[in-house]
């Protein structure tokens, strides 16, 4: 039986903190009052959250939630679910109203479920005052559109930035990746030519394979929807894109039409590619394996081609957190969401994982891992990208539906595989994507 007298209300200050003391970095807070969560009597918690990338996220993670149920006196259980599954089952977990207390899911899921979900303003006030306010994408993601309701609390994101080797660029004749579709196009031609090919992921990958699609069309110009939410992929700029996919296609490995989010990092550590779009989690594992740390001290990071975009063309995969209606520990899950946010836990986390979940709240830019190893410094700033899943509209249900049901992927698989013209392709993801926006 809890000791409610010991734990009259859940105290989030550093001063109560004193979670696991390894390897943190100065990082700046305010002294913040925060919100009162008196504890449910026998609370207890279940988490679901996206699998592990990189050992640490995992390690790290549980060593946290474990320390939050120590202190706290609330057993916590976390369960880690494939990329792929962890919609499908949230759906599950929405439509029968049981199951898990806490999903942390992807981006725009908090918006798909809106009506099941508690809101999470509280916690989400006192973190961004507490921690120097919230990055760009983690209030885009985490607020209700044009509210200042939060629908989710953003963990952390990841972006995929070109995982290059740099020998390979330097023998296909360049110093860096080329910021123009002419000339990435030349490269990854003159890497093919050089028997040492590109390869980006065109199957249902939930990070790499929506990056991929994101990524080709931003930098043509192209949206999803006009600022309205009108649905607007059936464009010249998405003709163009496709069309230029049609060219570069040819110049990677064979097989990406069914990668997975794993497939690339496989094949880039097998050397079977030197070049692709990944997040840090391919520097971290071919680092830290003495049978591949040759490629890591021989591979860089760069943002991908910006093409016709003004900024950089990429968003992030965003791990959003929910809380379900259907539990009966709202303020414990709260509690545990805020505690997991705290430098006491968070920066340990990220350091460990190499910023493989880049922060979402500004203090931590002032995280050691940022300056632990320059091969990182694209990664600092992901959080801050100017796109967003369902850009250039709002953030709804539509846009989450859009990015689960791989409409934009499937639109770039039919082109390179030869099963659709650039405008038929255009014309049958703007059919799907009027579906979920219902015209």
């Amino acid at each position: 039986m809890h000791d409610l007298t010991r734990r009259a209300t859940f105290v989030l200050g550093a001063a109560a903190l004193a979670g696991p003391a390894f390897g943190q970095s100065a990082i700046p807070r305010r002294d913040v009052a925060p919100p009162r969560l008196p504890p449910e009597q026998g609370a207890s918690l279940r988490i679901i959250r996206p699998a592990r990338f990189v050992e640490p996220d995992e390690v790290i993670f549980r060593r946290n939630a474990q320390a939050f149920q120590d202190r706290y006196n609330i057993p916590v259980r976390v369960d880690f679910v494939g990329w792929e599954d962890i919609r499908p089952q949230t759906a599950v977990v929405a439509n029968t109203g049981s199951g898990p207390d806490i999903v942390i899911g992807w981006a725009d899921d908090p918006h798909i479920y809106a009506d099941k979900i508690v809101e999470v303003s509280d916690i989400a006030e006192y973190l961004g005052q507490r921690y120097g306010g919230w990055m760009f994408l983690a209030e885009k993601y985490g607020k209700k559109d044009r509210s200042q309701t939060w629908l989710g609390l953003p963990i952390g994101g990841n972006i995929g930035p070109a995982n290059y080797r740099l020998s390979a660029l330097k023998q296909a004749g360049f110093d860096a990746i080329p910021q123009d579709h002419a000339n990435f196009l030349k490269l990854c031609q003159a890497l093919r030519q050089a028997g040492k090919p590109a390869g980006f992921a065109l199957g249902n990958a939930v990070g790499d394979g929506n990056g991929f699609a994101n990524w080709l069309l931003w930098s043509h110009g192209a949206m999803l929807v006009d600022e309205d939410g009108k649905v607007a992929i059936n464009s010249r700029e998405t003709v163009n894109a496709l069309t230029y996919l049609k060219e570069l296609y040819p110049t990677f490995i064979n097989g990406t039409l069914s990668w997975s989010d794993t497939s690339n990092n496989r094949a880039f550590s097998a050397q079977e590619i030197w070049l692709t779009a990944n997040g840090v989690s391919l520097y971290f594992a071919v680092k830290n394996d003495p049978n591949t740390r040759a490629i890591a001290e021989d591979m860089d990071h760069a943002l991908m081609p910006r093409g016709l975009a003004s900024a950089p063309p990429h968003s992030a995969t965003v791990m959003n957190a929910m809380v379900f209606r259907h539990t009966r520990y709202p303020n414990a899950a709260k509690a545990f969401l805020a505690f997991m946010m705290e430098a006491e836990q968070y920066d340990p986390w990220l350091l460990g994982c190499l910023g493989y979940w880049a922060h979402p709240l500004n203090a931590y830019k002032q995280s050691a891992v940022w300056t632990s190893d320059p091969k990182l410094a694209v990664f600092a700033d992901t959080m801050n990208m100017p796109f967003w899943s369902g850009y250039r509209g709002p953030i709804s249900l539509a846009s989450g539906a859009v990015a689960a049901d791989y409409v934009l992927i499937q639109m770039c698989a039919s082109v390179a595989s030869g099963q659709a013209t650039p405008e038929a392709a255009a014309r049958e993801a703007e059919r799907r994507a009027r579906r979920h926006y219902r015209g």
